[in-house]
C-alpha cells in the first residue's frame, strides 16, 4: 500500500505547490495591506486628499490603504522609494507635478525617471494656482498688473515655496508671456511664503486656490486670474489669466497614481477600478469641489502616461531657458 500511497500524494502536493502562485496573484491584494507613499510631510492638500482616497479605497479594494509620508528632495525621496519596490501592486505613489513632470529637469541628480520607471494607474485631476497680490498692489486684473509691473519695474516681487517649486516656475512663464521683470523671492514653503505675503513684504504670489480662497474670501489678498486652462468651481466668476490674454497660460498641480515599473497589467486595472470607485463617491466628489481640484477627464492608465510624456518637456524647456536647478 505504501508503494502506492506515496507517489499519489507527491503528486497531489506538487499539484497545490505548483498552482498556490497563481492563486496568490488572483487574490490581490488579500495579501497584506497597500502602503500610499506620499512624498511630502503631513498636513498639506496632497496627503489630506491621499488620506481621504486611502479611506474610499479599502472598500473596492477589500483591503486596508496605509498612507505613508515619506518626505524630502521636493518628492524625489518618496518617489525613489516607490521607483525602487517590488512591482506587485502593494507599494505605490501619490505623485505631483514635482516627482512626476519637473523634478526630472530640476534636479542635478535623480535615480528615476517619471516617464520609464513606473506604471501610471491613474490620474485623478489638477489643482489650479492662482496669482494673488496683496491689497496695496493697484491692480484689479492682470492688464492693470502688468501695466502697472512695466512702468514700475522695481516695485513688484513675487514669493514662492521655493527655488523650482510650481510657484516659482509660474512667475518665470509670467514674466516671460507678459513681458515684466517681477522679482522672485524664494522662502522655505508655502506658510513663510504667505505671511510674507500678508504681511505685504512682497506683491504677490502664484499659490494654490486651496490655499489662498480663505483670504480672498476675507479681503487679506486680491485674486488677479486663475492660472490653469479653465475655471474653477471655487471660483467661477474669476477669469484665467490665460482668458486676460496671456494665451495658453497654464501652471496647476496635477495628481497622479503610479506603481513601479513592470507591475502586473491586472494589478494595475484592480487599482485603476478601485480609484474611480473612490474618486465617484459623494463624499470625495465633495471634497475636490471644496479644494478647488478639477478632475481629471481620462481616467486611464494611458491617459495619464501620455500626459506625463506632455508635461516633461513642457517643463523642461521652461527650467532650461531660465537656468534654474538644484543639486
Amino acid at each position: 500500500m505504501k508503494r502506492y500511497f506515496a507517489p499519489l500524494f507527491l503528486a497531489a502536493a506538487t499539484a497545490v505547490v505548483a498552482a498556490t502562485p497563481a492563486v496568490a496573484a488572483d487574490a490581490y491584494p488579500t495579501a497584506r495591506p497597500v502602503t500610499l507613499i506620499v512624498p511630502f510631510p503631513p498636513g498639506g492638500p496632497t496627503d489630506a486628499l491621499a488620506r481621504r482616497l486611502a479611506e474610499k479605497l479599502r472598500e473596492p479594494l477589500k483591503q486596508n490603504v496605509i498612507v505613508e509620508n515619506r518626505s524630502g528632495a521636493g518628492g524625489n525621496i518618496g518617489s525613489e522609494y516607490v521607483a525602487s519596490a517590488k512591482p506587485d501592486g502593494y507599494t505605490i505613489l501619490f505623485g505631483t507635478s514635482g516627482p512626476l513632470a519637473i523634478n526630472v529637469s530640476l534636479y542635478k541628480k535623480q535615480n528615476y525617471n517619471p516617464e520609464t520607471s513606473f506604471a501610471p494607474i491613474i490620474r485623478i485631476g489638477h489643482l489650479p494656482n492662482i496669482l494673488v497680490v496683496n491689497p496695496s498692489v493697484p491692480a484689479n486684473n492682470m492688464q492693470e498688473l502688468i501695466a502697472y509691473a512695466q512702468k514700475n519695474p522695481d516695485k513688484l516681487s513675487y514669493a514662492s515655496s521655493g527655488n523650482g517649486a510650481s510657484s516659482h516656475l509660474a512667475g518665470i512663464l509670467f514674466n516671460r508671456m507678459a513681458g515684466t521683470k517681477i522679482m522672485h523671492i524664494p522662502y522655505k514653503g508655502t506658510g513663510p511664503a504667505l505671511n510674507d505675503l500678508l504681511g505685504g513684504q512682497v506683491s504677490m504670489s502664484f499659490t494654490d486656490i486651496l490655499t489662498a480662497l480663505p483670504y480672498i474670501k476675507t479681503g487679506k489678498l486680491r485674486a488677479i486670474g486663475l492660472a490653469s486652462a479653465q475655471r474653477s468651481d471655487a471660483l467661477p466668476e474669476l477669469p484665467t489669466l490665460s482668458e486676460q490674454g496671456l494665451k495658453g497660460y497654464d501652471v496647476s498641480v496635477f495628481f497622479g497614481i503610479v506603481a513601479p515599473k513592470d507591475t502586473p497589467a491586472d494589478v494595475v486595472n484592480t487599482l485603476n477600478q478601485a480609484f474611480k470607485t473612490a474618486l465617484s463617491d459623494p463624499v470625495i466628489e465633495q471634497t475636490l469641489r471644496m479644494q478647488g481640484i478639477v478632475e481629471a477627464q481620462d481616467k486611464t492608465p494611458q491617459g495619464l502616461s501620455t500626459f506625463i510624456t506632455t508635461e516633461v518637456p513642457k517643463w523642461r524647456e521652461l527650467i532650461q531657458s531660465a537656468n534654474v536647478s538644484i543639486d
